[in-house]
């Protein structure tokens, strides 16, 4: 008997995957405790509805990942810090400073967990910061690290 899992089951499957299981397995098991539906013509294109509808949302959202990466191309932050004679700044710029700053200047939002940053920035001048906006789009950022 075919079935549409409505949850992972381990050993059997994942959600919304259509698999063949024994007819008592089915019928004791499965349905009963509302871990499947029958799948049938009715379920099968409520399955097909909700892959689309998933499908759609995903290609929206890389649309408007890609829109910000254009957007990041062409800005240069500029972040005015305290720093010594040398150049080397007291503390440093982290990731969540720059997130901030984007918000409050440009009025886009990243994730600072999406900012690339190995350490914090510690000394003065341009560089160039990877922000990951979604899966395969990378938008590059100039940050320019200034005294005031």
């Amino acid at each position: 008997m075919k079935v549409i899992l409505k949850d992972n089951i381990k050993g059997v499957g994942k959600k919304d995957e259509i698999i063949n299981a024994s007819d008592g397995y089915a019928r004791n098991f499965l349905l009963p405790k509302g871990l499947a539906v029958e799948a049938n013509s009715e379920n099968m294109s409520k399955l097909k509805a909700k892959e689309n509808s998933a499908a759609y949302k995903k290609e929206q959202e890389k649309e408007e990942a890609e829109k910000i990466a254009k957007k990041l191309s062409g800005i240069q932050l500029k972040i005015p810090v305290k720093a010594g004679e040398n150049g080397k700044i007291f503390g440093g710029v982290s990731a969540k400073e720059i997130a901030e700053l984007l918000k409050v200047n440009y009025k886009i939002e990243v994730d600072k967990k999406k900012i690339e940053l190995k350490d914090t920035i510690k000394t003065l001048g341009l560089r160039t910061v990877t922000i990951k906006l979604y899966d395969g789009v990378v938008g590059n950022l100039k940050v320019d690290v200034i005294s005031s």
